[in-house]
This record gives structure tokens, C-alpha cells and sequence, in this order.
């Protein structure tokens, strides 16, 4: 537990490398249209639990992992975003599934720890393409729902993208008061 607080507030935090392909805005809602790097990730998946609650336990599980919770006890730093994969419902809601996942810091790319905890799984991603939209403060799915419904009028009928899910992201420590950042982003088809 000390691994990972220590790790979340005194290590640095490494950024998931992407490139800016474009910026747009419509209605006055800003987006961005980003390319990020493919790479391994540590993820774990929760089913049968409200996003907040899981979204949060799989956090949790990711920060303990990073913080030394793996087999060569090692603290690795930590990633941003932290993502959750979402799923919405019929009516914008998300369902009971949530995919909580991290990249794994560069130094540890070719040869990430495994992790002690069985739910966490080391899987290899490809770079992917995304519309981005940005917001502040403590987010909730009622937030991300909002900024979802957002992103797609203002992205219109024009973009293909992932109608079948959708990621949540967040930048920032819990501890962090102010000045947060959290986006959703549609994967482009």
C-alpha cells in the first residue's frame, strides 16, 4: 500500500505518446483528433458493478500494480491516462462492464512485470485514432455520459467511430483538488 502511495505522489508521470492530427469545434464544444501509440497495457475488467464504483476498484488495482504489486516488486511510475473502456446502453447509460486500463511506462515496455493480482492482464494494444473531448473536476458517469452526448453532435454525421464503446479518461490523482483533466474519446474507424 505504501508502494502505491508513494508512486501515485512522488513519482513522475509519463505521458501516453500521441500526435495532434487536428482541432475542431462546433457549437462551441472544442475537439481534437488524436493518433496514439500502440503498446502494452495493464488492464482489468470489472462486470456487474455501477461504473463509479468500478471504475474506481480497477484504479485501485492498477495503482497497486505500478506502485510494486507484481513479481519483480518494482514501483514503475505511473501513466496517464488511466482509461475505462465503457459500454453505453440503448439509452446512453453505460452498462454493468467496465475495462480499466493503464499504459505501461516506456522503460517497462518490452518487459513488464507480471502482476500478483490474477485480474490483471498484460495485453498489446495497436495505435488507434481518436476524437478527443476535454473537462475539468471529479468526474462520474453522468459527467462522461454528458460529454459523450458532446462529442457526437458536434463530431455530426461526418466521423466514423466506435458506436459500440467508448473510453473514459482520467489524468489525475484522487488527491488532486483542482485543476483536473478528464476526455472522452470515440475510437475512429
Amino acid at each position: 500500500m505504501l508502494g502505491m502511495v508513494k508512486n501515485s505522489l512522488l513519482s513522475t508521470v509519463e505521458a501516453w505518446p500521441y500526435r495532434l492530427l487536428s482541432k475542431g469545434e462546433k457549437d462551441q464544444v472544442s475537439y481534437e483528433e488524436r493518433a496514439y501509440e500502440g503498446g502494452r497495457f495493464a488492464a482489468v475488467e470489472l462486470v456487474g458493478k455501477p461504473f463509479d464504483e468500478a471504475s474506481k476498484e480497477g484504479a485501485v488495482k492498477l495503482l497497486k500494480y505500478v506502485g510494486g504489486s507484481n513479481d519483480k516488486g518494482v514501483g514503475m511510475g505511473m501513466a496517464a491516462p488511466v482509461s475505462m473502456t465503457t459500454f453505453p446502453a440503448e439509452d446512453g447509460s453505460f452498462q454493468q462492464k467496465v475495462k480499466v486500463s493503464v499504459r505501461i511506462p516506456s522503460q517497462f515496455q518490452a518487459n513488464p512485470p507480471c502482476p500478483t493480482d490474477e485480474s490483471i492482464k498484460i495485453e498489446e494494444r495497436q495505435e488507434m485514432t481518436i476524437y478527443s473531448i476535454q473537462f475539468g473536476g471529479y468526474a462520474k458517469e453522468a459527467h462522461y455520459v454528458s460529454y459523450a452526448a458532446k462529442l457526437k453532435a458536434a463530431l455530426g454525421s461526418d466521423a466514423a467511430y466506435r458506436k459500440d464503446f467508448y473510453l473514459c479518461n482520467g489524468y489525475d490523482p484522487p488527491m488532486k483538488p483542482y485543476g483536473r483533466r478528464n476526455e472522452v474519446w470515440f475510437v475512429k474507424e
